[in-house]
């Protein structure tokens, strides 16, 4: 019971992490503007893994995608490459997971068999959150990189007297879904990696016994099967049905004529 309850808990909780994922890749808000210290309050600008945004101050909001490859950043390619990577890995983690799931019989698939699903749903699962935290910090730190030097640039000019109008971007929303779907995602795989421990038959193991023969001797006549043996009391004037074979009573040679001469 409680190998079905841990299975089914790492599945629902992959489950909530992947579609986190999903949704964190296609929001736009990865990275939104600064406001602090900036004069400018009526356009807000954010951006994503796949366009950019702007908002005004009466609510209108104008999305341009990004519709060129080469022209792109090489981290943000590489965030997308690895959010995308893990979707796919959660996805078909997912999928092998619903058959792995010991609450479904399937023909007369075996535990065994279920195991070792189980144990590849949950290490798809963990290299899935780890590539989608791993591209969340990686998209964070180039953010932090680039908000400190738009600040150093805004006071560098007359030694500091005067401040030159720089967009800077900060975290977004996006980034925290990532990174919470992430984690989830890489519980969930934990956990379906322990249930596979109880799914896994026991191995039986067979102690070896050695047959010793009976130390009571056995004798056997060519011409039927077993004539006397060492148990009990010696059975004498017997017949063993052998189709003619006879104890050593029963042929021992009765007088003839010759032997008066």
């Amino acid at each position: 019971m409680a190998v079905t309850i841990c299975q089914g808990l790492g599945f629902v909780v992959s489950l909530i992490g992947i579609a986190g994922i999903i949704a964190a890749t296609c929001m736009d808000q990865w990275s939104t503007e600064d406001l602090y210290n900036n004069p400018v309050t009526a356009v807000f600008n954010y951006q994503g893994l796949w366009r950019s945004c702007v908002r005004d101050s009466s609510g209108f909001t104008e999305c341009r995608g990004y519709f060129t490859l080469l022209g792109l950043p090489a981290m943000l390619q590489a965030v997308r490459a690895l959010m995308i990577v893990g979707i796919v890995l959660g996805v078909i983690g997912l999928l092998v997971s619903i058959f792995a799931l010991k609450c479904i019989r399937i023909g007369s698939m075996e535990d065994s068999a279920k195991a070792n699903m189980t144990l590849t749903s949950g290490i798809m699962f963990i290299v899935s959150g780890l590539c989608a935290i791993a591209g969340v910090s990686v998209f964070a730190n180039m953010l932090v990189t680039n908000f400190w030097m738009s600040t150093a640039n805004m006071y560098s000019g007359m030694g500091g007297m005067v401040q030159t109008i720089q967009t800077r971007y900060t975290f977004g929303a996006a980034l925290f879904v990532g990174w919470v779907a992430g984690g989830l995602t890489l519980v969930g795989g934990v956990m379906m990696c322990i249930a596979c421990r109880g799914l896994a038959p026991e191995e039986t193991n067979y102690k070896a016994v050695s047959y010793h023969a009976s130390g009571h001797s056995v004798a056997y006549k060519p011409g039927g099967f077993k004539a006397s043996t060492g148990f009990g009391s010696n059975t004498k004037n017997k017949k063993i049905y052998d189709g003619g074979a006879h104890t050593e009573d029963e042929v021992q040679s009765y007088p003839s004529k010759h032997d008066y001469v």
